[in-house]
């Protein structure tokens, strides 16, 4: 992933995954290019796709979707001034915007002329939306914090402004405040290069690191909804705009807590941590807190020697970022014990500015991508969460207390327990077609589908009395700490990049989007199988899982392939057995989220079909499931990450814009939002109907 190329034909170049070079540099530490962590002997789930389609491919998948969208067009709209136009169809946003959404029926909440793909420098959305730049990085969320100077950039000033690329997005309700609502985002990593002018990598400097450290984290900012539009504003210096970064002090809970495993120097305990890191994804509790998953946490650790590290991926020389020249806790011959202390699920309380964020160990350690419940009949929260690595698992945690209801201090200290205790469990998937129907070509099988069964294998119970292990040579303090090799040890199913993990609410169903693999088929890899059914599969899927009797905490469950991603003119590709001359192309899904109507929506990372990365949504039943449409691309360079689908509202955090080979503040790749002559920044947007009327009906 970070390995520097050249940029060769479109912006997301040749890089493996989609991704620039730039992107796997700073983001994941070239997870694709270091050796794969998981050596073990378990069942592979699939075959990466071989290649990316050609240009003229793409063209033609493109072409489907202007036909569909014929006298719609699509607008790209950017702050003033704008950051580049986006093709438009030539048709305006009145009657004949009106006239192509019912042309264009489909299933409800997805009633709307799909964007076709590009490459503008803008966030290009349907004819007849509109789109406003909600909050960018640097501006200033905490009082007394200052106006973004990008050329004078201080530690001090960067913990009281939005922090740096916006991933994982919530908007929580905030009674009392009419028309106000509550955002939440991560803030995943850094990229230096983009944020200082004349950056060294070789030798930063001690105050560049320091900025970093508060660009990472969390922000909490209170935002108001325009009355006449779907505009949305933050409002800054209110008394709930919170920061969280990489030196905030955490609670480590759970099993772990304590552990001779995660003790420090400057935690003797084992029960304090400071700051979280590369948080990607995540979720929103029923008891109205949010989780964040630490996901490429090893990148930032230097100088390790031990075999539990290496299948973490934890490099033995310098990090990217140089981090142990600063703080000696980032060099594990210095500090062992620090890096145990990252790659859990944070749980944090937005609505108490003075609570202590905390990280609850017995969800296990890993990279996690998201944590996204279901709650039991009696109240019980299951937690899904996926490991974004090539050959590595997914997990769900069925806690064993119950939610209680209200708002007084203490139900709300012991829903904030309720992570602590329960069981882990890793996924196994089995096949129900003859390994001879799986040819590779991504021909259907016999059957008619990708499909077959699958069980939850115990890894470890926690309860208030101790920790229980189900493996074998294995404590249940290393279950929760080498959730990795607890998973090896299991016989696991080895996945190609399991990222965002979401049940749906209107159906139950459990939808995993695997992004891609490009070491599956490679070598002694295996080949495709019926979980993956493409050899060379650079494209990615979407797994829908549905558990026995449709309850979460059972440990059987029925799979079936949803989405095989790709241009639809490949015959490899599938939708859920909609016709494939009608749905948008798509490459390498990564969030998904779901609207009031049950309907899937996917935002993607590294699109091999030479257009931009962007938000899409598909049916996920009736006559029309299947039918996939596209609702907008992002900037050049940029990720499309934390989609939120409310009725009248769609937002997205456009992570990494400018994320080119070769870009820096003196060559910016993309200008992005405020126009040439200014720092590139990720920011999150809102989109609303003109109309104003519901997204999609």
């Amino acid at each position: 992933m970070r390995k520097l190329l050249p940029l060769i034909g479109t912006p997301s170049g040749s890089h493996p995954g989609g991704r620039s070079a730039l992107t796997c540099r700073f983001r994941c530490g070239d997870a694709c290019f270091h050796e794969v962590p998981n050596t073990s002997s378990n069942e592979y789930v699939g075959d990466v796709i071989a290649g990316a389609l050609s240009r003229r491919s793409m063209m033609r998948a493109a072409a489907v979707v202007t036909v569909a969208a014929a006298g719609a067009g699509a607008v790209g709209v950017a702050q003033a001034p704008q950051a580049g136009a986006a093709p438009a169809g030539g048709a305006s946003a009145g009657a004949a915007a009106e006239a192509a959404r019912r042309k264009n029926k489909g299933a409800r909440g997805l009633r709307f002329a799909p964007v076709a793909p590009n490459t503008a420098d803008a966030v290009t959305v349907p004819e007849g939306y509109r789109q406003n730049v909600v909050i960018r990085w640097g501006e200033p969320i905490l009082r007394g914090a200052p106006a973004f100077d990008p050329e004078k950039q201080t530690a001090k000033a960067q913990a009281g402004q939005f922090g740096y690329n916006c991933d994982f997005l919530a908007l929580l309700p905030l009674p009392g405040e009419r028309g106000r609502q509550l955002l939440v985002a991560n803030h995943e990593y850094t990229d230096e290069v983009l944020m200082f002018r004349g950056y060294d990598a070789a030798h930063p400097t001690r105050e560049q690191v320091e900025v970093a450290w508060a660009a990472h984290g969390l922000s909490a900012v209170v935002v108001e909804g325009d009355r006449k539009t779907g505009k949305l504003t933050a409002v800054p210096r209110h008394q709930l705009n919170r920061r969280v970064t990489a030196t905030t002090e955490f609670r480590l809970t759970g099993p772990v807590a304590g552990s001779e495993l995660v003790k420090t120097s400057a935690d003797p305990t084992g029960t304090k941590v400071l700051g979280t890191l590369n948080n990607c994804s995540g979720g929103v509790t029923p008891w109205g807190t949010t989780l964040h998953g630490e996901e490429n946490f090893n990148q930032y650790f230097a100088g390790s020697s031990r075999a539990t590290d290496k299948r973490y991926g934890i490099g033995t020389g310098a990090s990217e970022r140089k981090w142990e020249r600063f703080d000696k806790r980032f060099d594990v011959a210095q500090e062992p014990n620090e890096v145990h202390r990252f790659g859990y699920v944070v749980e944090f309380d937005p609505y108490d500015p003075s609570s202590t964020p905390r990280k609850h160990t017995a969800l296990g350690r890993f990279k996690h991508e998201a944590a996204n419940i279901r709650m039991t009949a009696d109240g019980r929260p299951v937690v899904y969460t996926g490991d974004d690595e090539r050959f590595d698992y997914f997990y769900k945690f069925v806690g064993s207390k119950r939610m209680r209801h209200g708002s007084g201090r203490a139900v709300r200290e012991h829903n904030l327990s309720l992570l602590d205790e329960g069981t882990l469990y890793v996924a196994k998937l089995t096949g129900d077609s003859p390994a001879i129907e799986i040819d590779g070509t991504g021909k259907l099988p016999g059957d008619g589908e990708f499909d077959g069964s699958g069980e939850w294998i115990p890894l470890a119970t926690a309860t208030a009395e101790g920790a229980v292990s189900h493996v074998d040579g294995m404590s249940a303090e290393e279950v929760f700490v080498f959730t990795r090799v607890a998973g090896d040890k299991v016989g696991a199913t080895k996945m190609d990049r399991p990222e965002d993990i979401e049940p749906n609410p209107v159906t139950g169903k459990v939808y995993v989007a695997l992004t891609n693999n490009s070491n599956r088929g490679v070598g002694s890899n295996a080949k495709a199988d019926e979980a993956n059914p493409r050899n060379a599969n650079k494209h990615g899927h979407v797994l829908e899982l549905t558990e026995r009797w449709n309850r979460p905490e059972s440990t059987r469950f029925a799979w079936s392939l949803f989405l095989v991603a790709g241009d639809p003119d490949d015959p490899a590709t599938y939708f859920a057995g909609f016709p494939k001359d009608g749905v948008s192309p798509i490459s390498c899904p990564d969030n998904v989220a779901f609207d009031p109507y049950g309907n899937l929506w996917i935002s993607t990372d590294g699109s091999q079909l030479g257009s931009h990365d962007g938000l899409f949504g598909v049916a996920t039943r009736g006559e029309r499931r299947g039918e996939l449409k596209q609702f907008l691309t992002v900037p050049t360079g940029a990720e499309t990450c934390g989609p939120i689908i409310q009725d009248r509202r769609v937002l997205v955090a456009v992570q990494h814009p400018g994320e080119i080979d070769g870009a820096s503040v003196e060559k910016p790749a993309s200008s992005w939002p405020d126009g040439p002559g200014t720092y590139v920044r990720p920011a999150v947007v809102a989109v609303w109907r003109a109309d104003g009327c519901d997204i999609g009906v």
